[in-house]
């Protein structure tokens, strides 16, 4: 993977860890009860950030040992990128207005962050297809 591609990477993995940081102030003042709210909403926008922004990060750190084409480079850090800003957008949204995203009923809020976690899913399924594929290449290269 190109350096450019990978320091982008790095550079939208650090801003969801970031974002999962500050949605962890929040889910302390619902656990101290100085603001009302529902914790597990608030635990999971802030793991949303953390874990998300990991796995971007890590497929950055990895990505130099991949077996990929450029296109599949762009294509594992697109998805990736794009799962994270959309799963902890989603979460954090469900928390601050109170809707879970379970589906496409309810307020306009809730559908919207039932097409952000779909969208998520769908991203973060191809990304982690691709470093499946990238190193299972790179295995079958090692050992030929």
């Amino acid at each position: 993977m190109e350096a450019r591609l990978r320091a982008r990477m790095v550079y939208h993995g650090a801003i969801v860890v970031m974002l999962g940081l500050f949605a962890g102030f929040p889910y302390a003042f619902v656990l101290t009860g100085q603001l009302a709210g529902d914790e597990r909403a608030w635990r999971m926008a802030h793991l949303e950030g953390l874990l998300n922004g990991m796995l971007v990060l890590l497929a950055a750190a990895v990505s130099g040992r991949l077996v990929l084409s450029p296109r599949q480079h762009a294509c594992l850090a697109g998805s990736l990128v794009v799962a994270a800003y959309g799963n902890v957008i989603a979460s954090t949204l469900g928390a601050t207005f109170g809707v879970r995203g379970l589906d496409l009923a309810g307020p306009p809020l809730n559908a919207l962050m039932n097409l952000l976690f779909w969208v998520a899913i769908a991203a973060v399924l191809a990304g982690v297809g691709l470093l499946i594929a990238g190193a299972r290449a790179a295995t079958r290269a090692g050992t030929r």
